[in-house]
C-alpha cells in the first residue's frame, strides 16, 4: 500500500502531524501525511510554475538547498 520508500521526519513535527491526523479524523497518521502529500504535489502541479519557480519554492521551504 505505502511502498518501501521512507522518509525521516523530525520528531516534534511527526508529533504535530499525529495531533493535526486525529483532529481531521483521519484513520493513520501515514494516511494524513500521504493526503497532504497528494494535495501539495497537485497544487504545484495545477500552477502551472516553471521548474525553476518549484526549486525556488522549495528552497524557501527549506526542502532542498
Amino acid at each position: 500500500m505505502f511502498g518501501n520508500k521512507k522518509v525521516s521526519i523530525d520528531t516534534a513535527l511527526w508529533e504535530r502531524l499525529e495531533k493535526l491526523a486525529e483532529l481531521a479524523g483521519y484513520a493513520s497518521t501515514d494516511e494524513f501525511v500521504i493526503h497532504a502529500l497528494e494535495k501539495e504535489v497537485a497544487n504545484i502541479e495545477e500552477g502551472g510554475e516553471s521548474d525553476e519557480a518549484i526549486r525556488e519554492k522549495l528552497k524557501g521551504l527549506g526542502y532542498i538547498s
